[in-house]
């Protein structure tokens, strides 16, 4: 593994100024090749939209190692997506990271965290886990699009993770929700179902519900509070939740 030294803003200079200019596809391509990235694996939600970058991994390594937290609490239709996915997309390498049974039934015998403090539960199910299994990696492919919210306007295909000294890639930054569509559309991908019954934002099932017509697509998430989230992201070697902050 590389280092987390003062390199590493020289080395995700380097990568931008190499594929600013690339497809998505291209991206993920050499981002799995490039000697400055390092180690990589995608973490997958296995979500609405996760197939597309499953897909394109795929295309160019199968055996890329993809990261997907089963919190134990997902819709069953998430863990049949998942199952449908790997084997139709020749996932070489899919790791099934769950918490600690022993944290489990120390911090959620009776498995209603979720109620009490759901923040709690998502770093004792997901947060935890998934920093544990990210440890021996130098660089990790996200989902994360500019058009998602203003602090990421200037999103970049590669990015510093702080506190970590890990890369990163944002293959889909400069996508819009159109060109996620047809990409499905075109490579002709499954759908995870609960998308055609009104969820097109799936997490845990007892934190999600469906969303009418006209609502922000992640009205559906944690419903009646105010908890939000916009994907997984470390700052200082912290899991946070929810659109980054620009700095003040």
């Amino acid at each position: 593994m590389p280092p987390p030294d003062t390199g590493l803003a020289d080395r995700i200079a380097g990568l931008n100024a190499r594929y600013k200019h690339r497809a998505a596809t291209s991206v993920v391509e050499h981002a799995l090749r490039d000697g400055d990235t390092g180690a990589v694996a995608l973490v997958s939600s296995f979500g609405a939209e996760s197939v597309v970058l499953l897909h394109m991994v795929a295309v160019v390594d199968p055996a890329t190692p993809v990261l997907f937290v089963d919190t134990q609490m997902l819709f069953a239709e998430t863990l049949e997506y998942q199952r449908e996915v790997a084997e139709r997309l020749g996932l070489e390498d899919l790791r099934i990271i769950r918490a600690a049974p022993v944290r489990v039934g120390a911090h959620d015998p009776e498995g209603d965290l979720h109620r009490t403090d759901p923040d709690a539960c998502c770093a004792l199910r997901k947060t935890e886990p998934l920093e544990r299994a990210l440890a021996p990696f130098d660089a990790w492919i996200t989902g994360r699009k500019r058009f998602q919210s203003g602090t990421r306007a200037e999103l970049a295909f590669f990015e510093a993770e702080t506190g970590t000294g890990r890369i990163k890639i944002n293959p889909l930054a400069h996508w819009a929700p159109l060109d996620v569509a047809d990409y499905m559309i075109n490579n002709r991908l499954p759908r995870h179902p609960l998308v055609a019954r009104g969820y097109p934002s799936i997490g845990c099932a007892p934190c999600t519900t469906p969303v009418a017509t006209g609502e922000d697509p992640r009205a559906g998430r944690w419903r009646g509070t105010d908890k939000e989230e916009c994907g997984i992201h470390f700052v200082d070697g912290r899991m946070v939740r929810g659109p980054l902050k620009a700095a003040s």
